[in-house]
């Protein structure tokens, strides 16, 4: 995972805004006090200015201790002096306590001056850097960052990936969440990314993480959909926003067969149909085998298609959903239909057509000409022949007349027939042998 090096940028930013000034000093009333004051306060500031911070916290903590309303400033660059001191120190024991400092700095400015709004974000971010690793302290950050999130209505993209890292950590050290509240912070998280993506910024980077952390988590597969959202759905079979997720994690895990992703799928293709809803709905029924209900979502999905291969497509499963019904001539009628939208569907629509005339034998069987009731084979075969069918062609031609049949009869191949009944065409007459 590249949180660390997403964060180094911002980091950066962070730290950058030293205060040397602030209006409103508060300096003691006994003399030697202001001045001693005013001595270790130009002596911190000098060796934060020189980076060397772990000198810098002596005279600083004297100011923090006795003076603590000097002035805001010895709070916004305590928080670069212990921050430096952690970086600087190889003593494990001493970063612990420079990083404790900052969060403690971060406190005390909150009770002194009340503006939590305007660095609770940066508090967060030092708070990840420090303690992602740390199962007792990771609670506080994430309370932290959801906080600002609170008082701001959004936290920098960048740190999105970083916050939803420790709900990761938080649920595998401490077990801190059942799987729909770690779903439900995912898509507040997702949220904020919408929100900073609509103010033209890229975050790009910062989805891709967020949807990597929730793949770590391996908390979603189409049992927890199918066993644990579905039955909130069932329970709720209006709520949108969790048809939506259902659909949406559904799409995601390719768990497209189960009973909840129907449930969800319904109710977002009525509410807010696309073509894409209505197709796969269909697609759904048709699985099941119910065709009655397919054909009504069909002919909407036909509504919503936007070109000519969309519309090829549902004409052919309507072609389909028609021919299941016995309904044999808008079958062929919609399958033609598909096959001039899109010239790739031809094949199966012209497949499907000799499959309907091959099951019409029964049909049209008029018993006064075997001819005339074998020619809707032949018609069979031209159509096979058209979708490119060899096999369909052979079991077509089995069942042709044969030359005793047509001499009989009076006939001779190569004369004219129509075939009547509902297939209607006129055919070459030819024999199987």
């Amino acid at each position: 995972m590249k949180i660390k090096s997403t964060l180094l940028g911002l980091g950066a930013l962070l730290l950058s805004g030293l205060v040397q000034a602030q209006d409103g000093w508060n300096w003691p009333a006994d003399a030697a006090q202001e001045a001693k004051a005013r001595e270790l306060n130009a002596a911190y500031v000098d060796y934060m200015k020189s980076e060397q911070f772990v000198e810098a916290t002596r005279p600083l903590n004297w100011l923090l201790v006795n003076t603590p309303e000097l002035n805001e400033s010895i709070y916004i660059n305590g928080v670069n002096v212990y921050k430096g001191a952690a970086d600087k120190t190889a003593d494990e024991a001493k970063k612990v306590v420079y990083q404790d400092s900052v969060m403690a700095i971060y406190e005390k400015r909150l009770t002194l001056y009340n503006n939590e709004a305007k660095w609770i974000e940066n508090k967060a971010y030092f708070g990840y850097l420090f303690f992602k690793g740390d199962k007792a302290k990771i609670p506080a950050v994430i309370a932290d960052f959801e906080k600002a999130i609170e008082l701001n209505g959004n936290i920098n993209h960048q740190l999105v990936g970083a916050y939803f890292d420790l709900v990761y950590r938080n649920n595998a050290l401490n077990q801190a969440y059942t799987g729909e509240e770690v779903l439900a912070k995912y898509e507040m998280a997702n949220g904020l990314l919408n929100k900073s993506e609509a103010e033209g910024k890229d975050v790009t980077s910062s989805r891709n993480l967020l949807e990597q952390v929730l793949v770590n988590m391996e908390l979603i597969d189409c049992d927890f959909i199918e066993n644990t959202m579905g039955p909130k759905l069932a329970a709720d079979p209006t709520n949108e926003e969790l048809a939506n997720q259902i659909f949406k994690y559904s799409v995601q895990y390719k768990c497209y067969s189960s009973n909840s992703f129907l449930t969800a799928l319904e109710l977002i293709d009525s509410k807010k149909p696309t073509f894409a809803t209505s197709q796969v709905r269909a697609m759904r029924y048709m699985a099941q085998g119910d065709f009655e209900k397919a054909q009504p979502v069909l002919e909407k999905a036909l509504t919503l298609a936007e070109n000519d291969k969309q519309k090829g497509e549902i004409n052919m499963e309507l072609a389909k959903v028609h021919a299941k019904a016995g309904r044999k001539s808008d079958a062929r009628t919609s399958a033609k239909t598909a096959a001039s939208l899109d010239s790739e569907l031809t094949s199966s629509a012209w497949g499907l057509i000799g499959d309907l005339y091959m099951s019409a034998s029964n049909d049209c069987r008029g018993g006064t000409s075997r001819a005339k009731d074998y020619s809707i084979f032949i018609a069979a075969y031209n159509a096979y022949q058209k979708a490119g069918d060899s096999k369909g062609m052979g079991e077509a031609r089995a069942r042709f007349p044969s030359k005793e049949e047509l001499f009989t009869e009076g006939l001779q191949v190569g004369s004219s027939i129509s075939t009547g009944c509902w297939v209607g065409e006129t055919v070459t007459l030819s024999t199987r042998d």
